[in-house]
């Protein structure tokens, strides 16, 4: 009968995930992603990470329901045989689906509004203290606020790269590029090639870029034995630098945050004028150059170098309070090594992620992203709903006896820094034991 389903087996699946074969099975139907990779606004790191695969977890949780009709053209006409959901899946596509019924997607508050006034005001006065008073403290307290107002303005950033905080799709674009590019230095480009790769494959030490920081960090011993990074397409060499560094990061940890924000200055460069496909190139190459107009110039006004040294340090340094943060979501988490896999989308998420516990009234502070197994569950849930869904996530954790970790900020900082101190350990009996072979 021609009507009659055709099936293959996860095995066969598992052979179409080449460069130039890629088929994903989303509920049970097999598509051929093949050529749409290449213009999925994702970009192509999470479909490649999945391909292969049964996916259909992390289709919910990245698209929206509008997405679903434009699948068909790319069916090939086959489905997974022995197709089935987990009790865990089943209740995620459940609350997933309460969520959208709800409209919870779409009512996003008024969050975007107070913190536009509020980064504003933070950056208004910092401009005022540089331009309109000669005192050296209020210089340096200028630094702080634009160190802080960069950290309000890239939760901004995250926001609208995961949902649409504007009105339309242009909108939202533009204001990628304003609190990405323009006011922060950082690319949004960037931002997003990594980041959607940081959903799919969490704390993947090999497909994971957020864990990929050799030679200066590594969270997990499994790093020393040079893995082959997925997303960069190169080996994560442990060499004698990386050993000697890796030794004392525990030590280094807080001063490297410091000046963290080096490197994403650096990987903007790196990305936005090399060979690789990257989206709205010139736009966001426009969008630096305003920030490397504007910012040298702010600073060039202080009336001599010394302040305009600490001007910078001072406001980097705030600044690295969110670069902390995010590691701390991580970094004490558990690792694997490996493609992820999209059959146990939830459990891996559980066990990735650790929530900052807080008050209700310093969320502004975190910008949502304490609740970082919420964010991960849901991505494109607005901040706003986070705080609510908590006790639904943390019930549906506890019914499935998975893991679900909320530290106060310093706790989470004592558990990054067990982390460290244990690969350090490590890493220095191989330092020493490289010495005493060589001399």
């Amino acid at each position: 009968m021609s009507d009659e389903k055709k099936y293959i087996t996860a095995e066969e699946l598992k052979k179409h995930s080449k460069q130039d074969d890629l088929w994903i099975s989303i509920q049970g139907k097999c598509y051929n992603v093949t050529d749409w990779v290449k213009e999925h606004p994702g970009g192509d790191i999470p479909i490649r990470s999945l391909a292969g695969q049964e996916a259909t977890d992390a289709f919910i949780a990245f698209h929206p329901g509008t997405a679903w009709k434009y699948l068909d053209k790319f069916f090939t006409g086959y489905h997974l045989k022995d197709y089935e959901v987990s009790e865990v899946s089943k209740d995620f596509r459940k609350l997933c689906t309460e969520f959208a019924k709800a409209g919870m997607f779409e009512k996003k508050g008024h969050g975007v509004i107070y913190s536009l006034c509020f980064v504003t005001l933070l950056m208004s006065l910092s401009f005022c203290g540089v331009l309109l008073s000669n005192s050296f403290l209020v210089h340096m307290l200028s630094g702080g606020l634009l160190g802080f107002s960069w950290m309000q303005i890239s939760y901004l950033g995250h926001d609208s790269g995961h949902y649409l905080i504007m009105t339309t799709r242009g909108f939202n674009k533009m204001a990628q590029i304003l609190t990405g590019n323009c006011l922060t230095g950082i690319s949004i480009a960037w931002w997003k090639w990594t980041h959607n790769a940081h959903h799919v494959a969490c704390n993947s030490l090999d497909h994971d870029p957020d864990l990929q920081h050799l030679p200066v960090f590594a969270v997990s011993s499994k790093f020393f034995k040079s893995l082959q990074s997925s997303f960069y397409g190169r080996e994560l060499t442990f060499d004698s630098i990386s050993k000697f560094f890796v030794s004392y990061q525990h030590f280094t940890y807080y001063p490297i945050m410091c000046v963290a924000r080096v490197n994403l200055f650096v990987q903007t460069f790196l990305l936005l004028f090399s060979t690789r496909k990257v989206p709205d190139r010139a736009f966001n190459i426009l969008g630096i150059l305003v920030f490397w107009t504007w910012f040298p110039l702010l600073v060039s006004t202080l009336p001599n170098w010394t302040e305009r040294v600490l001007f910078v340090l001072i406001s980097f340094c705030v600044t690295s309070l969110q670069h902390i943060q995010f590691t701390l979501n991580h970094f004490a988490a558990d690792v694997y090594v490996g493609q992820p896999e999209g059959n146990d989308w939830f459990e891996k998420q559980t066990s990735g992620t650790i929530d900052i516990a807080c008050f209700s009234w310093m969320d502004w502070f975190y910008g949502g992203l304490q609740f970082q197994l919420e964010h991960h569950l849901f991505p494109r849930l607005p901040r706003c709903h986070l705080r609510k869904i908590s006790p639904i996530v943390q019930d549906l954790c506890k019914k499935h006896n998975l893991p679900y970790r909320s530290l106060s900020f310093y706790e989470a900082n004592v558990w990054t820094i067990r982390t460290l101190k244990t690969a350090a350990m490590q890493a220095r009996g191989l330092l020493w034991e490289a010495v005493n072979t060589h001399g």
